[in-house]
């Protein structure tokens, strides 16, 4: 059998080739095959997944590898999927293009609920799936529909124990049970890719006086969740927390996507308090970074890489500017609210629990099985009710012994809507009172009879 893998990032390629690694795609057999994405808006701009330096690091361990993005040129990668009576086509096109034969072909992929991994499923349509998750995405609940002649093909959910002892949400609504890779292979292929890092690493930083702390940008407002002045101001808030935490020498990582702007006014910020500040503008992954300079400190808002540097490496985290995020996130389906959620939950806040900031992060089974476990089942069952019946019960409970102390996580709106503890009568009363309703309920029963 012929395994086809699919990466749209470093990180995703990282994790997939841990878990080989790990031996959870059995011995090598058949040939691997390795298709890689290139997802961002405008393609044409950025470094694909198979140019970037540290790559040739992972490339033994594939037979070959293709580019999604010139197999369906000139179409986007998020923005294309076959027709239904096209697929057989695409997967005759496919095997001929990757001289597959007649084989059978076995799928790993990311993010089954979106394309391309959605499309590429599609298409071989016989073919078993095994789906890896390489972020906080994987604990919270499945974001779309996914048909049945997909669904059932799904074997298991591979993701990394980023807090271990919390069972991800994904797929569960389906019966796929999640399957930890294991630490140590995926701590390898990082070490392994993050040579050049490295090397690039040591042409931005100085041999001595290494920056203590690391400040992780995540470029929010691309995702609409707050402005860019708001996004500024947050990594302001950053550097002035690490400072006031006693950090003297800071580095910033942007996303590679931010505008310059971020750095300018954390460098003003850092003239002001009289502290260095290096911003590295390379593309190296923060988990590289951790493993260079092991920073004393690192504080984001709710990016992954804060429980990577906290599971993995064991060192002190911090967020900032969660309970805006928690407060702007929209629509309550949205994606990153339970990532949001476990950070807020989780990690101390870098500007009021300052006695916190600086030790190791609490992920002992007590708290995580007992307290952060409990709420993003419930949150997850807010975002998407109908395909978590079953936890319906659970939550309510949960709900009403836990809101008073929780209510930033939850809007009323939406306990209302679902009839939860903490929901608004008034709502539902109004609505029985308004003559237009009930104008239109009399209509309803008429018309049955």
């Amino acid at each position: 059998m012929t395994q086809i893998f699919f990466a749209a990032t470093q990180y995703a390629a990282a994790t997939i080739t841990s878990a080989i690694k790990a031996g959870l795609f059995g011995p090598r057999e058949g040939r691997r095959l390795l298709v890689v994405s290139n997802t961002s808006a405008i393609p044409e701009l950025s470094t694909p997944l198979d140019k970037m330096p540290g790559f040739e690091r992972l490339r033994p361990e594939f037979d070959a590898v293709h580019s999604w993005n010139e197999t369906i040129a000139p179409h986007h990668p998020v923005g294309w999927s076959p027709r239904p009576e096209d697929t057989l086509l695409w997967e005759r096109a496919l095997r001929l293009a990757w001289d597959l034969g007649s084989e059978p072909v076995e799928i790993a992929c990311e993010s089954i609920q979106a394309n391309p991994s959605r499309a590429i499923v599609e298409i071989f349509a016989d073919s078993p799936v095994h789906v890896y998750a390489d972020g906080l995405m994987s604990y919270g609940p499945t974001r779309n529909r996914i048909p049945v002649g997909v669904h059932s093909r799904i074997k298991r959910l591979l993701h990394l124990d980023l807090v271990p002892g919390l069972r991800p949400m994904l797929l569960s609504e389906y019966g796929v049970e999640p399957v930890v890779i294991p630490n140590e292979p995926f701590l390898q292929v990082l070490e392994q890719i993050g040579g050049n890092g490295v090397t690039a690493l040591e042409e931005h930083l100085p041999a001595d006086d290494r920056p203590t702390a690391v400040l992780l940008g995540q470029y929010l407002s691309a995702l609409d969740l707050i402005t860019v002045a708001e996004e500024d101001a947050l990594h302001v808030r950053m550097l002035r927390g690490a400072v006031a935490a006693g950090h003297r020498h800071v580095l910033f990582k942007p996303h590679p996507s931010a505008p310059a702007q971020y750095s300018q006014s954390l460098e003003q910020t850092a003239d002001e308090l009289g502290v260095r500040l290096a911003v590295l503008d390379v593309p190296v992954l923060a988990e590289t970074v951790y493993q260079h300079i092991r920073p004393g400190l690192v504080v984001g808002c709710f990016s992954t890489a804060l429980m990577t540097a906290a599971a993995f490496y064991g060192i002190p985290v911090a967020r900032v500017g969660t309970e805006l995020l928690l407060e702007r996130i929209t629509p309550f389906e949205n994606s990153n609210r339970v990532p949001l959620t476990v950070i807020d939950a989780v990690l101390p806040d870098l500007e009021r629990d300052t006695a916190e900031v600086g030790k190791p992060l609490d992920l002992s089974p007590e708290r995580v099985t007992g307290e952060l476990a409990p709420l993003v089942r419930t949150v997850s069952y807010c975002m998407q009710s109908v395909k978590y019946a079953p936890v319906r019960d659970e939550a309510a409970a949960w709900l009403t012994n836990n809101l008073s102390t929780h209510s930033k996580y939850f809007k009323r709106r939406r306990l209302t809507s679902l009839r939860l503890p903490g929901g608004s009568g008034v709502r539902a009363e109004s609505l029985r009172r308004n003559p237009a309703v009930r104008r239109l309920v009399r209509t309803i029963r008429t018309a049955q009879g």
